[in-house]
C-alpha cells in the first residue's frame, strides 16, 4: 500500500488529504476513492494531474480520462516516483470535457478601447464560424448585423485571418492571441484599386541595436486608396486612434518590408510602396513612444 498526498490543483503547495491506496488500483478505483473523500457523487468529474519531481509542481497536462492504467502509472515521473497527485472538481464529466475545446478569444470592441477576453467552449469538431456565432451572443456589437472575424496575433502582428470553416481543434491559443473584431463597413466595399494594409506600432531599440525594430500595442487593418498621400492617411489614423495633435506631431511613419523602415514624407503616395510581398510581409509602421495610444 502507498500513502498518496492529494493537493487541490489551485493550491498546489499544500496537502489537502492523504489516502492509503494500492499501486495496482485502477484509474477508476483511484478517482472513486477521491470522490468518496470529497463527498462527490460522480467520480468522472474528478480530474487528476501528476507531479513533476524536478520542478516540484503539477505537470502542465492533466491525466486524460482513463489515461493511466493504474496508480503506479500516475505517480511515475521518468525514473522517479512521487507520492503526490493534484485534483480538481469539474463542472461536467471529464470524458465529455475532453470532447470539447475551450478557446480564449480577445474581443476588441468597434468603438471602445476595451478588450474583453471570453472563454468559448464548444465541441472540438466545431468551426471558426461556430465560435463567432457563440461570441455574438456574449458581446456588445455596434449594430445587430455586424460581421465578426477571428485573427491570429503574435508579437503585436497579424499572422492570419481564420477561414470560417476551419475546425477549432487545430487552433492553438497558448502561444498566439486569438482576437475577434467587427469587420468595418469600409473594408467590405473595397474598390478595384483599394487594398487592405496592416498597420503596426513600433519603436527602435536604440540602446541595444538601432537597426532592430520592436513592435508593440494593438495592430490594425486599414483601407488604402490608390494615389492616397501619407498626409491623407495620417488624418484617418489620427481619427481612428484618437491621438491628440501635440503627440501625433511627434509620430513618424514608415513603410516596412523585411523589418527595414523606409520613412515616408507627407507628400509620398503610400500605395506606390506596397507592391511586393503581400500584406503579411509589408506594413505601414507608426513609430512613437510606447504609451497609451495604441
Amino acid at each position: 500500500m502507498e500513502v498518496v498526498h492529494f493537493r487541490a490543483l489551485d493550491e498546489p503547495t499544500k496537502d489537502d488529504f492523504c489516502l492509503e491506496l494500492s499501486k495496482l488500483h485502477s484509474y477508476d478505483e483511484v478517482v472513486e476513492r477521491v470522490a468518496e473523500q470529497l463527498g462527490l457523487d460522480d467520480p468522472s468529474k474528478i480530474r487528476l494531474t501528476s507531479h513533476n519531481c524536478y520542478s516540484q509542481k503539477p505537470k502542465p497536462q492533466p491525466i486524460r480520462y482513463r489515461g493511466a492504467e493504474n496508480l503506479s502509472d500516475m505517480l511515475v515521473h521518468y525514473i522517479q516516483t512521487s507520492d503526490i497527485l493534484y485534483y480538481e472538481v469539474l463542472d461536467i464529466p471529464l470524458p465529455e470535457l475532453q470532447g470539447l475545446k475551450t478557446l480564449k478569444v480577445a474581443f476588441h470592441h468597434a468603438t471602445k478601447d476595451e478588450v474583453v477576453v471570453h472563454n468559448i467552449t464548444l465541441p472540438k469538431r466545431s468551426t471558426v464560424g461556430d465560435v463567432i456565432n457563440d461570441l455574438k451572443t456574449k458581446v456588445e456589437l455596434s449594430h445587430p448585423n455586424a460581421e465578426l472575424r477571428l485573427l491570429e496575433v503574435f508579437n503585436h502582428k497579424f499572422y492570419r485571418i481564420f477561414p470560417l470553416g476551419e475546425k477549432i481543434e487545430n487552433i492553438n491559443d497558448h502561444y498566439w492571441t486569438i482576437r475577434a473584431e467587427e469587420i468595418p463597413e469600409e473594408e467590405k466595399n473595397l474598390g478595384p484599386d483599394d487594398r487592405l494594409i496592416h498597420v503596426y506600432h513600433f519603436i527602435k531599440d536604440t540602446a541595444q541595436n538601432p537597426m532592430k525594430i520592436e513592435n508593440f500595442g494593438e495592430p490594425f487593418f486599414m483601407v488604402m486608396h490608390e494615389g492616397e498621400t501619407l498626409a491623407e492617411i495620417k488624418v484617418r489614423i489620427q481619427k481612428k486612434l484618437q491621438v491628440p495633435d501635440e503627440e501625433f506631431a511627434k509620430w513618424k511613419f514608415a513603410f516596412l518590408s523585411q523589418g527595414r523602415p523606409e520613412y515616408l514624407q507627407d507628400s509620398d503616395i503610400v500605395s506606390s510602396h506596397f507592391q511586393g510581398d503581400g500584406p503579411w510581409q509589408e506594413y505601414l509602421g507608426l513609430e512613437h513612444s510606447d504609451n497609451a495610444h495604441m
